[in-house]
């Protein structure tokens, strides 16, 4: 009964799409009309998200490398301790 059923051949576009380009396109603007409709009900714009996300990612960068330097400072300070500790002890090893 399903020995000759053969599934729709999609191209590589509607494969990525999820669909046809045509009905993906019309429902991409639909969706965006209503979240663009509901953004406006509550006060919300796209330059004020662009912005937004803009800080959030140059804060990010910053508090990282600053966690970076930290964690650089914490390593030194550790290597002042354990390096001349590990070669005392493969010194003492070696005999």
């Amino acid at each position: 009964m399903f020995e000759d059923y053969k599934p729709e051949q999609r191209s590589t576009l509607e494969r990525f799409l999820g669909g046809r380009p045509t009905s993906v396109v019309i429902k991409l603007v639909l969706i965006s009309l209503m979240v663009g409709f509901v953004m406006s009900v509550f006060g919300f714009n796209a330059l004020d998200l662009v912005n937004t996300g803009i800080r959030l990612i140059e804060e990010a960068l910053r508090d990282g490398t600053g966690v970076i330097r930290q964690l650089g400072s914490y390593v030194i300070a550790g290597a002042a301790i354990v390096v001349p500790v590990w070669f005392i002890i493969r010194l003492t090893r070696a005999r």
